[in-house]
């Protein structure tokens, strides 16, 4: 026959156990909770960074291809640079390129193509941004040796 003291300590302990159980359960109840709170939360970011970068909401966007005509290179490797303008690297050192049925060349510093009437022989700046930054370039070193005659 037990003694008192010891089934009551028996029966404490089982119930001890039980809400240890019970404590365990709940714990992991609310790491999952956080786990998918986190998770939603990052699904969120991440469909807000590509809504800003004006892609789908899938976050999946066709690469881009190049603008020159009957060019069928593949731009998912390329630069970041020659994704955002839309134009191979072959094509953007090119001296004379056919888009939208024009005769033209892309430009180095406007980052776009130009009719090959705005460009000066072979260079690959157009006239415009070519004149503003000589136009710079000449302004600081007249500043430059202004300073050192006073």
């Amino acid at each position: 026959m037990e003694s008192p003291g010891l089934g009551e300590d028996r029966r404490s302990l089982k119930d001890r156990r039980t809400e240890d159980e019970d404590l365990e359960e709940e714990e992991e109840e609310e790491d999952e909770d956080e786990s998918s709170e986190a998770d939603t939360k990052r699904s969120r970011a991440a469909t807000a960074r590509s809504s800003k970068k004006g892609g789908s909401c899938s976050g999946w966007a066709p690469p881009p291809s190049c603008q020159a005509e009957n060019c069928s290179t593949d731009m998912a490797d390329a630069k970041r640079y020659h994704r955002r303008h839309k134009v191979c690297e072959f094509h953007a050192k090119e001296p004379v390129v056919v888009v939208a049925g024009l005769q033209q060349r892309f430009c180095q510093q406007c980052s776009r193509f130009h009719k090959l009437s705005e460009f000066d022989e072979t260079k690959r700046s157009c006239r415009k941004r070519l004149a503003g930054h000589n136009e710079r370039r000449r302004k600081s070193s007249y500043d430059y040796q202004g300073e050192g005659s006073n």
